[in-house]
């Protein structure tokens, strides 16, 4: 066994340290614990939203996808044969990215960048993608910040009421829900003539989530649901904490903003990959995987992006990738090449494992004729090198045999954004 299989076995990197069986049932019981209000690691976050109701035609609203890099916002609406009309599609930077705001400046930031929409519609749709308590009334509270946004002190604010105050619109029905409630959304409405069991919303992006929808008489933390009823929940899944992590995820997770939070997506998403990936490889070099020049090369480099990390897997792009200039030999790139795709198969895997969690969880898709739909969006599990093909070979070999169950992957152009409208006209 070379140097560089050894570190990854040393590390417990590849893929067959992980059982899904093991983790999906550690999901689906952290799962009930926080449909029934229990301490454990998944919100499971009510959002008091069905997927029943009926797009009314022109009807327009204001949609807004508040995500983990950028902000957006359009007119949308739908014509007499209900296609989709978007208009005045504007993109900013998501704020408190690159500098620390106030709650006052953090939504007076949002508020200029929708000036161009407050005669629009008295009807807002906001796809807010981190996690907050969702109220009857539609608004919601932020609870925690994730992919390392810095606003302190928007924790605890009622995210809808604030922007509509700094709007100077405070009577404006808004709408909020996480991304991957808007991706569920777009997902049906995209397939709508056809019929699915149960749906799925998934993000892997900068940041990882996924919602379901669930009996309202299994949420038993919330009182007064219609008990024959259904909504959409969103699990907060980056958060689940009991995934076998390896000492270099830990000595990874303790250089983020708040080690010990949202463990898993620190596992698998685009916004920490680049960072783990860094972590790893300057463990290897301090465990001599490389040669003695790119080891003092490797030591002084900082922080990798996901993009970088990945193009250098692809080939893509290599004379500018800094790991083409700091790794000397064609045995040094390789041996970087196998830890980091080594990586990107156990994230696969993991991120199968959750998926695998909600689908049974769902007690659905036991029939070819009707399967679950899973609504996927993000540039990770599009874009990172083979990604797609290892996650569902992953999820396909557990679901065979005692497991079986049929699922739908649908990838839907601008999900977060167009589930955002969908929820403003039905709700």
């Amino acid at each position: 066994m070379n140097k560089t299989k050894e570190f990854i076995k040393k590390h417990k990197l590849a893929s067959d340290e992980i059982d899904i069986k093991t983790i999906a049932d550690d999901f689906i019981a952290e799962m009930k614990l926080g449909l029934e209000g229990k301490p454990g690691s998944l919100q499971m976050i009510p959002t008091y939203l069905g997927a029943e109701g009926k797009i009314k035609p022109n009807e327009p609203v204001v949609a807004i996808d508040a995500g983990g890099t950028n902000f957006r916002a359009a007119k949308m609406s739908f014509d007499n044969n209900l296609n989709l009309v978007t208009e005045n599609l504007q993109q900013r930077k998501m704020p408190a990215i690159d500098e620390e705001l106030t709650n006052k400046e953090f939504f007076a930031t949002l508020a200029a960048y929708l000036t161009s929409y407050k005669d629009v519609s008295e009807k807002i749709g906001f796809c807010f993608s981190y996690a907050v308590e969702i109220f009857p009334n539609k608004d919601g509270k932020l609870l925690e910040w994730s992919k390392e946004v810095k606003a302190p002190e928007v924790l605890g604010q009622m995210v809808g009421k604030n922007l509509l105050e700094a709007m100077g619109t405070p009577n404006k029905q808004i709408v909020l829900m996480n991304d991957t409630v808007s991706t569920l959304l777009a997902g049906q409405a995209a397939t709508a003539g056809r019929e699915f069991d149960t749906y799925i919303g998934f993000i892997l992006g900068t940041g990882t989530n996924a919602c379901y929808i669930e009996d309202n008489k299994k949420i038993t933390k919330t009182p007064n649901l219609d008990l024959t009823g259904n909504m959409i929940i969103n699990i907060e899944t980056g958060n689940f904490n009991l995934m076998p992590r390896t000492d270099i995820d830990i000595a990874f997770d303790n250089t983020t903003k708040l080690p010990g939070r949202y463990t898993f997506e620190k596992m698998i998403s685009g916004g920490y990959f680049g960072g783990l990936c860094t972590t790893a490889l300057k463990m290897a070099a301090a465990e001599d995987v490389f040669s003695a020049e790119s080891i003092v090369r490797l030591k002084e480099i900082g922080e990798l992006a996901s993009e970088e990390v990945n193009k250098f897997v692809c080939g893509i792009d290599l004379p500018a990738n800094t790991l083409s200039t700091v790794l000397v030999s064609r045995e040094d790139k390789d041996a970087a090449i196998e830890i980091i795709n080594a990586m990107i198969t156990r994230a696969a895997k993991l991120t199968a494992a959750s998926l695998a969690a909600v689908i049974l969880k769902t007690g659905k898709g036991k029939s070819s004729e009707k399967p679950v739909l899973m609504t996927i969006e993000g540039t990770t599990f599009y874009k990172m090198n083979n990604f797609q093909v290892l996650f569902e070979a992953f999820l396909q070999g557990f679901f065979s045999g005692e497991n079986r169950r049929f699922y739908e992957i649908v990838e839907v152009p601008n999900s977060s954004l167009i589930g955002a409208g969908i929820a403003a006209i039905v709700n």
